[in-house]
C-alpha cells in the first residue's frame, strides 16, 4: 500500500479540523434549542453544519455521480431563504417548474453555489422584493435549468460583462458571484447565458448541461 502524499495528509487533516468546528456549532445549536426564543437560529446553524460536512466531504471525494436535481434545489432554496432572513432582504418567493427525475453530472455543493450565486443575485436586482422563478426540463441531447427574477433586467450594454469576476454594479460588491456561477458550470460540462425576459420584466439566466 501506497503511503499517502503529503497533500491528500494535509487535506484529511483539514477535513478532521473543520469537522470539530462543526461538532463544536451543533453543540451550540443543541443548547439553543432548549430556548423556545432561538428555535429558528437553532434549525438555521443545524442546517449551516449538515452544508459545511457536505462540503468538507466532498473536499476527499475522488467520484462524481449523477444527481438529484430535485434534492439540489430543495437545499439551494432552504439555504437561500436562511441567508435572506438573516439579512432581512425583502420577501423573495420561489416558484419552481421541474420536470421529475431529471439527473445532473458534477457535485451537489457546486450546484448548490450555482443556484444560490443565482438566487442572491435575483434578490439583489428586486429591490422590493418580487419572484424567483426556476424551471428545468430535458432536452434531446442534455438538460435546460433556467432561473428567471421579477426585477428590472439587466442593462443592455453590460450583458457582455457580468460573468467578469469583480465586475459589479454596486461599488460595494465583490462581483464574483456570477463568475463563480460560469466557472462552476463550465467544471461541470455546461454552459450559462443570460438575456433579459421577454414574457415579463426581469432578467434570466439559462443553464445546458449534457445528459448525466
Amino acid at each position: 500500500m501506497e503511503p499517502e502524499a503529503p497533500q491528500d495528509l494535509a487535506l484529511e487533516g483539514l477535513i478532521h479540523d473543520l469537522n470539530n468546528v462543526f461538532e463544536t456549532i451543533a453543540d451550540a445549536a443543541a443548547l439553543l434549542e432548549s430556548d423556545s426564543r432561538w428555535g429558528f437560529l437553532a434549525a438555521v446553524l443545524h442546517r449551516s453544519v449538515l452544508r459545511g460536512r457536505r462540503i468538507a466531504g466532498e473536499l476527499s471525494a475522488s467520484a462524481r455521480m449523477a444527481l438529484d436535481f430535485d434534492s439540489v434545489l430543495d437545499s439551494a432554496v432552504e439555504f437561500a431563504g436562511d441567508l435572506f432572513r438573516a439579512l432581512h432582504a425583502p420577501g423573495v418567493e420561489f416558484l419552481r417548474t421541474v420536470e421529475p427525475g431529471l439527473l445532473l453530472r458534477g457535485s451537489f455543493t457546486a450546484w448548490e453555489r450555482v443556484l444560490v450565486n443565482l438566487f442572491v443575485n435575483a434578490a439583489q436586482a428586486m429591490k422590493g422584493g418580487g419572484a424567483i422563478e426556476v424551471n428545468a426540463r430535458r432536452l434531446p441531447d442534455g438538460v435546460e435549468i433556467s432561473v428567471a427574477d421579477s426585477g428590472p433586467g439587466i442593462a443592455d450594454e453590460i450583458l457582455p460583462e457580468i460573468f467578469k469576476p469583480h465586475f459589479s454594479t454596486r461599488s460595494s460588491a465583490r462581483g464574483l458571484g456570477l463568475h463563480i456561477v460560469q466557472s462552476l458550470v463550465a467544471q461541470c460540462g455546461g454552459t450559462v447565458e443570460a438575456a433579459n425576459r421577454t414574457d415579463a420584466p426581469g432578467a434570466i439566466f439559462r443553464i445546458r448541461m449534457p445528459a448525466a
